[in-house]
């Protein structure tokens, strides 16, 4: 990972960053000030996602088993190089209607603004409190983690939640493939279960991280 040059974009809207200078420390976005510079990185690999876990603040969530003909097919990091403060974990499939579908789990701490970003908002974080019984649940790992239905995008359906102390955003393209969190998903933080990388399949890379919202 380290060995390619991975351009850094703003994650809240997919922009070009002025990188640190002596006269500003920070990446900023022209737009958005000084924000957590994103990396996409161009093809995910069972290597990428051991390093990244070996220095993430955040999980690395990874689902598995993988539901029937699924692979993972993105990774994105945010934050100070490192130590990313913001996973994004992309994966694509049958959705259970029929056709392509996409799901990408974000975990991220509070002011980054990628899982909004992945489901297509200008906004920072959900919010806190969340009414009424939760519209979906994943396991992770091993706790049972309620999601809340969030504004999104047309083209797509965001659920948010918390999950090891930060947000956990699922985002699933087109819309209808939500019908996917009703199947037992199981997600396992690669820092603490990295063997689990080498049981993942991983298929083409999508554009769902690479381009803004």
């Amino acid at each position: 990972m380290q060995a390619v040059s991975i351009p850094a974009t703003c994650p809240r809207c997919g922009a070009a960053l002025r990188a640190p200078g002596l006269m500003d420390s920070a990446w900023q976005c022209e737009r958005h000030g000084a924000v957590a510079p994103l990396k996409v990185l161009p093809r995910v690999t069972a290597d990428a996602l051991r390093q990244v876990s070996r220095s993430a603040t955040v999980p690395v969530w990874s689902p598995l088993p993988l539901l029937a003909g699924w692979t993972v097919t993105g990774l994105g990091v945010a934050g100070p190089d490192g130590a990313p403060s913001a996973v994004a974990t992309t994966l694509s499939g049958p959705s259970p209607l029929g056709g392509p579908a996409d799901l990408v789990v974000v975990a991220e701490e509070p002011g980054i603004g990628l899982g909004a970003r992945v489901a297509g908002l200008d906004t920072v974080d959900p919010g806190l409190g969340r009414p009424g019984a939760p519209d979906a649940k994943l396991d992770a790992a091993g706790h049972d983690t309620p999601l809340w239905r969030s504004d999104s995008a047309d083209d797509r359906c965001a659920f948010v939640g918390e999950a090891g102390g930060v947000w956990l955003w699922a985002v699933l393209w087109p819309p209808a493939a939500e019908l996917v969190l009703l199947e037992h998903v199981v997600l396992h933080d690669l820092r603490h279960d990295a063997h689990v990388a080498e049981e993942l399949a991983f298929g083409a890379p999508t554009h769902r991280l690479a381009l803004p919202a």
